[in-house]
């Protein structure tokens, strides 16, 4: 799967300038300038979808963990997994070793990740058919609503596998158990894995319905809540839609970068999904490519502020553990 994301980013970069050629760069920078500094809300206004998705990781993680403290490396896992040239679990991995910060059983984190992955499976899939039926009540244009439905109703046999081999397969047991014996049971790599263990505690979860009910609702309340996103930009850039209009483009949206995630952060393709579903909905072109830069710009912004936020914190808590060694030393010395 690498060579496929290795193919996916030049033809994602191509994609999105050929998309800007074509519509016209300085029409488009000319639409972004009117909007002036409101545009600037868009950074504040993601931290609320975040909240609620952290909220849902955190009912996950039976509050073992502060929600502020989850909201960030909430932020810090979308940042790596958007951003970064990670694969698309990336993230999901730098959050297990940031969350282990405050909670430092692995195999609670890990199972809590892995089954709020799975929620978030879900979500994707309620949202998606939401966008459809928005899009489907407003328009007459169903040529490209066909294809994104085929598009979710192909992938769909994939997260059904997922959850299944999860409940019955004991897959990290046997995860473990290969990696045992091709690395060595020492290995340093299997120091803090529990295979069985993990399965057991994703069980667990996975058993839990009123549980896995919460995370979901959360969770999707927070994707309905980033269409603000939307909206307000458009309402920046002097095309104001209704809010069952921005709700579809978002859903959308996600459902086609979510079809294609062998491109890298969906470089070109979240572009191109943007302005067409902009489009369908009565946008204008200038309006519509605007609007997808704005929110490529406003993922940027936002992942870098929480990358560097990271790597202070990686810094301030190296030198905290330093700064305890060394005290310790004279003690221990003596």
């Amino acid at each position: 799967m690498k060579w496929l994301r290795w193919i996916g980013l030049p033809v994602g970069i191509a994609t999105l300038i050929a998309l800007v050629l074509h519509e016209g760069a300085g029409d488009v920078m000319h639409v972004v300038a009117n909007a002036g500094f409101g545009l600037l809300w868009l950074l504040p206004l993601h931290a609320l979808p975040l909240l609620l998705d952290a909220y849902a990781w955190c009912l996950l993680l039976g509050k073992r963990a502060s929600l502020p403290f989850l909201w960030w490396v909430a932020a810090v896992r979308e940042a790596v997994s958007r951003l970064l040239p990670v694969a698309s679990i990336g993230g999901e991995i730098v959050g297990i070793g940031l969350a282990r910060w405050r909670i430092p059983d692995t195999s609670v984190v890990s199972a809590s990740v892995v089954v709020e992955v799975l929620v978030t499976m879900a979500v994707q899939y309620v949202f998606s058919a939401l966008g459809l039926v928005l899009i489907a009540i407003s328009t007459h244009q169903v040529s490209a609503i066909k294809t994104i439905a085929l598009a979710l109703a192909l992938s769909m046999p994939l997260p059904v596998l997922t959850v299944v081999l999860l409940r019955r397969g004991r897959v990290f047991h046997r995860i473990e158990g290969f990696a045992a014996k091709l690395l060595g049971r020492a290995h340093p790599l299997l120091r803090d894995i529990d295979g069985k263990r993990l399965d057991a505690d994703i069980d667990a979860l996975m058993s839990r319905t009123g549980l896995l009910l919460g995370a979901f609702l959360w969770q999707f309340a927070g994707y309905v809540l980033g269409a603000l996103e939307t909206y307000w930009a458009l309402a920046m850039l002097g095309h104001p839609v209704p809010a069952s209009g921005a709700l579809a483009i978002e859903a959308l949206t996600q459902a086609v970068r979510h079809a294609a995630f062998m491109v890298p952060a969906g470089l070109g393709v979240q572009e191109a999904a943007v302005l067409l579903l902009a489009l369908v909905v009565g946008v204008d072109r200038e309006a519509a490519l605007s609007l997808a830069l704005v929110k490529r710009a406003r993922e940027v912004i936002f992942g870098c502020i929480a990358l560097v936020s990271w790597q202070v914190a990686e810094i301030a808590r190296g030198r905290k553990s330093h700064d305890r060694h060394m005290s310790e030393g004279p003690r221990n010395v003596a």
